[in-house]
């Protein structure tokens, strides 16, 4: 079995001083179309602020972008511990709210009602309703006179 020889010849590429000179050329064009980004555009060249600025600009986005590659996962926890924290925040202040106004509540039973016969679960009922929304507070006051 014999190897068949390809049949196609590779054209030999010989560039001449025309041909580099004419992708040189097109080269230049394609650099001097690109646009600006929009906010260069806008900030830089309408509003006018200094070129100082857009120098600070684009180095600190080169060390953003260098700080994003180099530092994925430290960012990626971070991010999911901001998460955590704004998920489980209004949770906290409403269970810490709950708890003063039951603390308030048995304050008020003791100090303004003189119950000497309730005991430390009947007053924690007491005030948890009361927090609720509940009247029973009203009501004993009532009843005592």
């Amino acid at each position: 079995m014999e190897k068949k020889e390809s049949r196609k010849v590779k054209g030999i590429k010989n560039p001449t001083f025309e041909n580099k000179r004419l992708n040189a050329s097109t080269n230049s064009n394609n650099n001097k179309e690109k646009s600006l980004p929009w906010w260069v555009e806008l900030l830089f060249v309408q509003i006018g602020l200094p070129d100082k600025l857009l120098i600070k600009v684009l180095r600190s986005k080169k060390k953003y972008t260098e700080l994003l590659k180099n530092e994925k996962k430290l960012i990626i926890i971070i991010l999911f511990v901001l998460a955590g924290f704004t998920y489980f925040y209004p949770l906290i202040k409403y269970s810490k709210n709950i708890i003063e106004c039951e603390n308030n509540a048995q304050n008020y039973i003791v100090n303004n009602n003189n119950l000497m016969n309730i005991n430390r679960k009947q007053l924690r009922m007491l005030s948890t309703h009361f927090c609720n929304g509940g009247v029973e507070i009203y009501e004993i006051e009532n009843l005592e006179d």
